[in-house]
C-alpha cells in the first residue's frame, strides 16, 4: 500500500468569501474533504501537494541544515538551551528517548504486536541532532513562558533566520490548509481547528543523522513514538528509512515524491477528535533503502548527513484542548479531559526523560 497524494490547489483555489459558514462546498471539494479526514483516521499520515511549497524550496533549507550539522559538536552545542527543555535552538544526539523505552504500556502493547509489524528496538535515546526553531508570532501574554522563548540563531549563517522562516511558513500554511480541509471532513466548523493553532509555539524541527557514523543497516534514529503537537509536517529527506503504523496495526515504509510533503496526526488532534483520529505512531531506522542512498551520496560527494525538514504545528499554549462538537459525545470523550495545551505538553514532556528533554521527537 501507498499513501495517496492529495492535490491543495483546488481547495486554494477558492477565495475565503466563498467559504462562508453558510454557503455550501463544492461536492468535488466536500468530497476532498472528506478524503483528508479519512486518510488521516485510517492511516494517521496524509501525502499532500501545495503549489506554494516547492521542492527548490525544501532543497534551499536541507543544504543550509547539512551545512550546520556538519559542524564540529563544540560549536553546535553553543545553541544548546537545556533549562528550556531544548524547546529552541539545539538538541544533541543522545538526549532525546523514544517513547517506547519509557513507557511500559507501550511496551506490553509491542509485545502482543505481529513480528513483522513490530519496530525495531532501541538501545538507547536517540543518536540524533534536532534543531528547534519557533515560526510565527508569539503570545504577549502566557502561562508558559519557556513553551514560547525566543529563537537561537547560530553564528556564520546569515541567511539563518531568512530561510527557516521562510520554509516554516510555508509548511504552517499547507498545515492550515489541511486543518480547515479536515474539520470540514469531520464536520466541523472550518475553523475549528485553525483557530485554535493561532499564535501557537510551532517549530520547525529538523533533524540531524550522521550516516557517516551511524549508516549501517538497522541503526534507530527514532524510536516507535507518536508526536505531542496538533500535526507535524516533512519535507521530502534525501535519506528513505521513515517507518509509519496504520490504524490497523499494519506497518509501512513511506515513501515522498519529489515536491511532496508529509502530515502526521499527533496527540493534540486525537484529543480534539475524542479519538477518532489516534496520534501516529512511527520510526526512523537506516534501512536496505537507506544503505543504498548511502552509496549514491558517496559516489556524488554529497552530504551524509540525514536532514529531516520536520515541523510541529501546535494548539496555542493558552488554548484549551478537548474533544470538539460531535467528538464530545460519549464514551470516549472521557479519555481526553479538558485542559490548557501548554499543561499536556509538559506533562508529556515530563514522562519522556523527566520534562528536562525534548518530546517533540519525530523523523
Amino acid at each position: 500500500m501507498e499513501l495517496p497524494v492529495i492535490d491543495l490547489s483546488p481547495y486554494l483555489e477558492i477565495s475565503t468569501s466563498k467559504l462562508g459558514e453558510e454557503q455550501e462546498l463544492d461536492p468535488q471539494l466536500k468530497n476532498l474533504c472528506s478524503e483528508v479526514s479519512r486518510i488521516l483516521r485510517d492511516t494517521g499520515a496524509l501525502l499532500v501537494k501545495d503549489p506554494r511549497c516547492s521542492a527548490e524550496d525544501n532543497d534551499r533549507f536541507l543544504n543550509m541544515m547539512e551545512k550546520y550539522f556538519d559542524k564540529p559538536d563544540d560549536f553546535k552545542r553553543l545553541q544548546e538551551r537545556s533549562h528550556l527543555h531544548y524547546q529552541v535552538g539545539v538538541t544533541p544526539e543522545g538526549v532525546e528517548v523514544p517513547r517506547s523505552l519509557v513507557d511500559k504500556e507501550l511496551q506490553q502493547k509491542l509485545s502482543t504486536m505481529p513480528k513483522e509489524y513490530q519496530p525495531s528496538t532501541p538501545v538507547g535515546p536517540d543518536p540524533k541532532w534536532r534543531y528547534m526553531w519557533r515560526v510565527g508570532p508569539r503570545p504577549s501574554e502566557t502561562r508558559f513562558q519557556e513553551l514560547n522563548s525566543e529563537p537561537v540563531i547560530p553564528e556564520g549563517f546569515p541567511e539563518w533566520k531568512e530561510t527557516m522562516d521562510s520554509w516554516g511558513y510555508k509548511m504552517i500554511y499547507a498545515i492550515e490548509v489541511v486543518a480547515e480541509m479536515a474539520a470540514i471532513g469531520f464536520g466541523l466548523q472550518k475553523d475549528a481547528f485553525t483557530s485554535l493553532m493561532k499564535q501557537g509555539p510551532h517549530l520547525l524541527a529538523p533533524t540531524g543523522s550522521d550516516l557517516q557514523r551511524y549508516g549501517q543497516e538497522g541503526t534507530v534514529f527514532a524510536g516507535y513514538h507518536y508526536d505531542l503537537n496538533f500535526l507535524t509536517i516533512h519535507g521530502r529527506s534525501r535519506f528513505p528509512g521513515l517507518n509509519i503504523w496504520l490504524r490497523n496495526g499494519q506497518k509501512m515504509e513511506v515513501k515522498v515524491p519529489v515536491g511532496c510533503l508529509l502530515i502526521q496526526t499527533g496527540k493534540q488532534l486525537e484529543w480534539l477528535t475524542g479519538g477518532e483520529c489516534q496520534a501516529g505512531m512511527h520510526e526512523v531506522v537506516v534501512t536496505n533503502r537507506t544503505i543504498d542512498a548511502i552509496e549514491l551520496a558517496r559516489q556524488q560527494n554529497r552530504s551524509l548527513w540525514r536532514v529531516s525538514s520536520t515541523l510541529f504545528a501546535h494548539i496555542a499554549s493558552d488554548a484549551t484542548i478537548e474533544p470538539l462538537g460531535h467528538f464530545a459525545d460519549p464514551p470516549l470523550a472521557g479519555n481526553y479531559p479538558s485542559m490548557r495545551a501548554g499543561e499536556f505538553v509538559e506533562l508529556e514532556l515530563a514522562v519522556i526523560n523527566l520534562k528536562g528533554k525534548n518530546s517533540n521527537s519525530s523523523d
